[in-house]
């Protein structure tokens, strides 16, 4: 990441706070007129997640993380003119920008449709933008661009999806859309640049590796399909179970040995990795790999095995005319994965990788863009998509 380049010779002016909390992860930066000045990533282990008994009781630790490195740094809360936020789990919704409301609120703290830590962006930004206004009052500060707001862009469950790819096995069960939508979205443009390419010339395969694995099909800029992030219908990651098999599973769920929170635990954030070895950290798996230990070398290959089945999977919807398959997410950064997943798909299209997040930069870019008055705000139905 560095500097913010905006379309249309826009210039960026203003201070933007960016705020990404994942599920094993808090990412953080301060961009000043499209400079980026500050840039952290916290790495939460298991064993400091597992002091919070749900995922939304992280929301002070990860709020005073972010406090204490902005007071580090000397940037004061007031001089900061906008707060853009990883996209939480709500729906209904389109791709897009939407300012922070009360339905948002309450459909992301409720955890109305699903819980993950992506839900706590916009509620701490949320609150930072809302604490920068009153002290802004206190001082008597006129802003430059007005009341500070917090924002999201491109939210995860944005539904772009084709009719049939909705249908599941049985009418109760329809397939719904939760994937890494910001990352895979600003890792697309920037393929599209690299490449000299055009989006409603392009099929593209991404599959972003974290915490969570998703694979989504972006064609004529637009995702028709991608597996859930956290549903069971896509792989296993470094913390989850990825599709399990109903039968054990229902004898799991009535066993009488766990509740439905132990069962929903088993399957994120106590899966995958966690479940097999009791760490989230992918670096780990590949060292004890690389060194021999048979069972870390037989759960590698089952983890790329894994994520190359719904890579291919994903080709038959386009009938195998694939332009690029890209590999990105934090996971990324291990050539031992990227290469044994690029010897199994690479038959299907040429392979490209990009290793970490583009997320932080996407929000900041989303964010001068607001502040530009270029874009078009969308305002949070909870029972509705409002096009306005």
């Amino acid at each position: 990441m560095g500097s913010i380049k905006l379309a249309n010779n826009i210039t960026p002016k203003g201070l933007v706070l960016a705020i990404n909390t994942g599920s094993i992860t808090t990412k953080y930066a301060v961009y000043r007129d499209g400079e980026i000045i500050l840039d952290r990533k916290l790495e939460h282990s298991v064993q400091e997640l597992s002091r919070f008994a749900d995922v939304m009781d992280q929301e002070d630790m990860r709020t005073q993380a972010i406090l204490g490195a902005l007071e580090e740094n000397g940037i004061k809360l007031e001089d900061i003119d906008i707060v853009m936020a990883r996209g939480g789990l709500f729906t209904p919704c389109i791709t897009g920008v939407y300012n922070v409301n009360e339905d948002m609120r309450e459909v992301l703290s409720s955890s109305r449709e699903g819980n993950h830590a992506c839900n706590l962006s916009a509620l701490i930004g949320d609150n930072l933008a809302n604490t920068i206004n009153d002290i802004r009052e206190k001082k008597g500060i006129v802003p430059r661009f007005g009341k500070c707001v917090a924002y999201v862009a491109d939210p995860p469950m944005a539904d772009e999806m084709l009719p049939e790819c909705h249908v599941g096995g049985i009418p109760e069960f329809p397939r719904r859309t939760l994937f890494h939508a910001l990352n895979t979205r600003a890792i697309m443009r920037r393929y599209l640049r690299d490449s000299g390419r055009k989006a409603e010339d392009t099929t593209a395969i991404i599959c972003h590796m974290g915490g969570g694995v998703t694979i989504s099909t972006h064609r004529d800029g637009r995702v028709i399909d991608t597996s859930h992030g956290l549903g069971g219908d896509g792989p296993i990651t470094p913390e989850r179970a990825g599709c399990c098999p109903p039968y054990p599973l229902i004898d799991m769920c009535f066993s009488g040995k766990y509740t439905k929170e132990e069962i929903k635990k088993k399957l994120i954030g106590k899966g995958g990795a966690v479940a097999y070895f009791g760490t989230n950290d992918m670096r780990e798996i590949v060292k004890k790999a690389k060194e021999g230990v048979p069972e870390y070398v037989v759960f590698m290959k089952a983890f790329v095995l894994n994520i190359a089945k719904y890579i291919v999977a994903q080709g038959a919807l386009v009938n195998g005319k694939v332009d690029v398959i890209i590999l990105t997410g934090g996971v990324a950064y291990s050539q031992d994965i990227t290469d044994a997943i690029t010897e199994k798909v690479k038959w299907l299209a040429p392979v490209k990788v990009y290793p970490g997040e583009n997320e932080l930069e996407s929000l900041a870019e989303n964010g001068y863009i607001i502040l530009a008055g270029e874009t078009k705000i969308h305002t949070y139905n909870k029972d509705h998509i409002v096009e306005d």
